[in-house]
């Protein structure tokens, strides 16, 4: 290099380097500060063509990964997430990376620990104690897909308090539901709601929600369904009675037949459980006993009417 800066008014700079042996690239090679190659990308486009901050993505995949028995790759994830994001497996890598996504990597989606199960049986003393809740599957002939069933029940009584059938269901969906489901139904201090592990359960505002309202919120643990056994148990009497007996020709006939049979449910089915009773008169015995609840105050249970 030293040669070649020193005859370079006399002979060619090709000559030069032919003669000291150096090739042109790296006689002009200038090495820059920061990283090597492009600046990477900061917003990725949907298939509608809407420029969205990679953040959005991430938190997409973060949601994919939290599914139960989800142990995705990023080929994998690419091909899930790929219907709605014009995104190269390339770039999922590096979000994914970065975001400490890969598979033999520990998730951590959500700030704050969840709480769970200590006691695999719920016990409740008296309604609006213990809450139970979950989403089946109902697949619609006539659609040829499944749409989405998401119940709340009242473990004391087995009443069914609140349901929500779409062909979707996301955080949203959960918190208008729990909302509409306070504004209807006394709430004592210290409710306790039991969930899986789900990612519309899990979901910061789901958990936020259900905190500023005074719920306490337990997951089940991983795999376990045992451990909410009355929703289950619902959902088995609700594919026995309702789903292998009925084809459903459209979703608004599927809709029709759970809404029919969830007041069939409340108003009228007896449950052993119940000592043959129906959900809605153990419901309605206990708050028409006002000793119940004068007992429930005295003992600082609080139980409030928050609705009718």
């Amino acid at each position: 290099m030293t040669a070649v800066q020193q005859y370079r008014f006399q002979r060619s700079t090709t000559a030069l380097l032919k003669w000291v042996g150096l090739s042109s690239s790296s006689y002009y090679y200038h090495p820059r500060e920061g990283p090597r190659g492009f600046v990477a990308s900061t917003h990725t486009r949907t298939r509608q063509g809407e420029l969205v901050a990679n953040s959005t993505v991430v938190e997409a995949m973060k949601s994919l990964l939290l599914e139960e028995f989800v142990c995705y790759g990023y080929r994998k994830v690419t091909k899930a997430i790929g219907a709605t994001y014009q995104i190269n497996h390339k770039k999922v890598y590096r979000l994914m990376r970065e975001a400490h996504l890969l598979y033999h990597q520990k998730i951590r989606a959500h700030p704050g620990k969840r709480s769970f199960v200590r006691y695999r049986s719920a016990q409740a003393t008296y309604p609006m104690q213990y809450l139970c809740m979950d989403i089946k599957y109902v697949y619609v002939h006539g659609e040829g897909r499944n749409a989405y069933l998401l119940t709340v029940l009242d473990i004391f009584t087995r009443r069914i308090l609140r349901y929500v059938f779409q062909a979707s269901i996301k955080q949203g969906d959960v918190v208008l539901m729990l909302e509409a489901m306070l504004a209807s139904y006394p709430c004592p201090e210290g409710v306790i709601l039991r969930n899986d592990n789900g990612s519309q359960f899990i979901a910061t505002s789901v958990r936020s929600f259900l905190k500023a309202r005074g719920i306490h919120q337990e997951f089940t643990h991983v795999a376990t369904p045992e451990d909410n056994a009355y929703i289950e148990a619902f959902h088995s009497l609700l594919e026995r009675e309702v789903i292998a007996r009925y084809e459903f020709d459209s979703f608004y006939h599927a809709q029709r037949t759970i809404q029919n049979y969830y007041r069939f449910y409340n108003e009228k089915r007896l449950h052993s459980a119940l000592k043959y009773k129906t959900p809605s008169a153990v419901w309605n015995a206990f708050f028409n006993d006002h000793n119940t609840i004068n007992h429930l105050n005295q003992n600082k249970k609080n139980v409030q009417l928050i609705g009718g």
